[in-house]
């Protein structure tokens, strides 16, 4: 669904896609999934669940810097860096497959069209990347926020994971915290700020925005970055 959001793919690409899948692997909330500068020679695709991309401090300070929900593969850059220089961490309860790095070099020479696709996916990482940045640079606490749950709807969404404008977001007001470079107390402020202005709740894991176009105006979010047209790559 996330790749054919974007482009067209063929019975003879889906095919190769899951020719290469390895059986299916589970892991726990919590869980480190890839260590930090262990070599790989398979990458992992996200069935269920969340996980996210992080660093960390000597002090334990960590910085999440992406969040990856199903359909996303949470390091397919290993397929050429051999190594992260991040930790991918299970958030929630996660199924995951995994993918050779001989069976994606093998669909890199026989599904050129199917690479590029691929090719696309790593680029649009980089692209949600650069919006993460910008929260954390130069958006306020609310627009930071406002930001992340826009994002999320949009890539849920994708996947047919929402229902209108409400979807499940399971984390911890200290995932958030560690999400946007907030202290939980401040992000517990905010979210009461959220709430209190009817703009969206989070509530048990759960989001509801209440005011959609107010929303994207406070965090002045533009979905152009997650690449939504659909057209040949």
């Amino acid at each position: 669904m996330k790749l054919r959001a974007r482009d067209r793919v063929s019975a003879e690409e889906e095919q190769a896609i899951r020719d290469a899948l390895g059986p299916v692997k589970t892991y726990q909330a919590d869980q480190v999934v890839i260590r930090e500068g262990v070599e790989l020679d398979v990458s992992t695709l996200l069935l269920d669940g969340m996980m996210c991309r992080y660093k960390d401090l000597k002090n334990g300070q960590r910085q999440i810097t992406e969040l990856h929900i199903s359909g996303d593969f949470v390091d397919l850059h290993s397929f050429t860096l051999k190594r992260l220089d991040h930790h991918i961490l299970a958030l929630t309860p996660c199924r995951v497959v995994e993918v050779p790095h001989a069976k994606l070099e093998a669909i890199t020479e026989r599904h050129p069209h199917l690479t590029r696709l691929y090719w696309f996916a790593t680029t649009l990482d980089a692209a949600i990347h650069r919006e993460w940045e910008l929260s954390l640079g130069r958006r306020t606490a609310l627009a930071k926020i406002a930001a992340l749950f826009c994002e999320m709807r949009v890539r849920l969404n994708v996947v047919g994971m929402t229902d209108g404008n409400s979807y499940a977001l399971p984390l911890t007001q200290m995932d958030l915290a560690e999400c946007l470079g907030l202290t939980a107390i401040h992000v517990n402020r905010t979210l009461k700020e959220l709430r209190e202005q009817n703009l969206a709740q989070f509530k048990g894991g759960q989001v509801t925005i209440l005011d959609l176009p107010r929303l994207e105006r406070v965090a002045e979010f533009d979905p152009a970055y997650l690449y939504l047209d659909r057209q040949p790559r």
